[in-house]
């Protein structure tokens, strides 16, 4: 078989080969994207000395942290640019410019002044190139959420799809592991001064070497879909929102879980737990590599008992057990004991991750299925995601740090209610009408 021929619906029929490469393709941008936006997170405790002025070092990173949540606020405008534009001129167009852009975003950072060089011009540069790769994430990942679902066969969508996840937790142990590697051969000071920016570089390089894979996506739209009203707000609001709502109610609770499991963790084992920097990042890097090959293992899960019944699972014992995980943590006496614990929130998380792309492609119709589910994700993230380490942190600074749990657990539970009254896509599936 060809690995790609036209059939009577004018879409392209794929051979395994040629689907196998456009996953591979795919997963790669998405992998460079997300290293891209996670290694700030992961160097804001080195860096935020240079931008501000001095002052307590949790002030410092409350404000690094803040220019952090702003890339988030961007989320929604790159989700509704990016999807209108894969909706409709295709998926790999648009995933190939959100990639490029990311990088674009990280090459600004890397060279930027610091405050001591350009005063109040420096914090102000930090913010823009942090915009520009917010607005670069949401587009990334409604596109990248959406290809992802189409390229993959049915019956097989669940472990397919949930490579957009390995790619994304992917891109996160990389940036751990580049900041290891650093850590290894650079002294703090030599961090503070100049490695932090290595990484950065890294990632621009990384993100123009997307250009090579662009000929092994294979477009999943086809000219007939990609009419007038494609990718408009008018269509995307006709018939679509209660898959709006529902997205946005489960995108709340598993990315607020998410962060807080993630990005915020590195902050929270140094500053409540008490371990050094350099534990901190051991423990999250291996944390990611067992939360990484728990994702296809969930997909296919969800292949046998439907998207419905793993969003249940991850938002039931979201809300059950996030306040006594992360409780048990802040009194963690070893390393051990804080990767256990850690793992058991991410391991209730990957009942969300590993479909989180899928179960809301499945909810759109295609002519509308990018934009919504970047606009939708792009939202919820940025309102629940995106502050989560600052909400965390102004508890803390506040004296009241385990209310950050309790409001964690009271997103989840809404996420739990959304999951209880969502569709069952395993009835009547629009993505079953593909032809690929």
């Amino acid at each position: 078989m060809a690995d790609a021929a036209e059939n009577g619906t004018g879409a392209p029929a794929l051979s395994d080969r040629a689907r196998m490469r456009a996953i591979i393709a795919g997963s790669a941008g998405n992998l460079i994207e997300w290293y891209d936006f996670y290694v700030y997170a992961f160097t804001a405790l080195y860096f935020s000395g240079s931008f501000f002025p001095k002052s307590e070092p949790l002030v410092q990173i409350m404000a690094t942290s803040g220019i952090f949540a702003v890339g988030f606020l961007m989320r929604p405008i790159g989700g509704w640019y990016f999807g209108r534009y894969a909706d409709r001129k295709g998926r790999q167009a648009a995933m190939v410019a959100s990639v490029l852009m990311m990088g674009a975003g990280s090459l600004l950072i890397a060279v930027l002044p610091t405050y001591a060089q350009a005063g109040v011009i420096a914090p102000l540069l930090l913010l823009i190139g942090r915009m520009v790769q917010g607005f670069s994430t949401g587009g990334q990942y409604g596109t990248a959420a959406t290809y992802m679902s189409e390229i993959a066969s049915k019956g097989r969508r669940g472990f397919w799809a949930s490579f957009q996840y390995v790619t994304l937790i992917g891109g996160q142990l990389v940036a751990t592991l580049v900041i290891l590697a650093l850590q290894q051969f650079l002294p703090e000071t030599a961090m503070k001064a100049y490695g932090w920016r290595i990484a950065f570089v890294l990632g621009a390089v990384g993100a123009a070497t997307i250009v090579l894979f662009r000929h092994q996506m294979h477009e999943t739209s086809s000219a007939k879909e990609r009419t007038a009203d494609a990718g408009s707000l008018r269509a995307l609001f006709s018939g679509n929102v209660s898959a709006l709502l529902t997205v946005m109610g489960l995108t709340a609770g598993g990315s607020l879980a998410f962060y807080t499991f993630t990005t915020y963790m590195q902050k929270y084992l140094v500053l409540t737990v008490g371990m050094t920097k350099e534990t901190a990042t051991l423990i999250m890097t291996a944390v990611l590599v067992v939360f990484m090959i728990l994702q296809p293992i969930m997909g296919l899960l969800s292949d046998k008992i439907g998207r419905r019944n793993n969003m249940v699972i991850f938002a039931g014992l979201s809300t059950l057990l996030t306040v006594p995980i992360l409780m048990a943590l802040a009194k963690a006496q070893t390393p051990v004991m804080a990767f256990m614990l850690v793992l058991a929130g991410l391991t209730i998380n990957s009942f969300y991750t590993s479909i989180s792309g899928l179960f809301k492609a499945e909810l759109f119709p295609m002519h509308v299925r990018a934009l919504g589910v970047g606009l939708a994700y792009g939202v919820a993230n940025a309102l629940f995601g995106g502050t989560a380490e600052n909400v965390a942190l102004a508890f803390k600074q506040a004296g009241n740090e385990s209310y950050f749990y309790w409001y964690v657990t009271a997103i989840c539970a809404l996420s739990l209610v959304t999951a209880l009254v969502m569709k069952d896509t395993r009835k009547d599936n629009p993505l079953d009408k593909l032809s690929l």
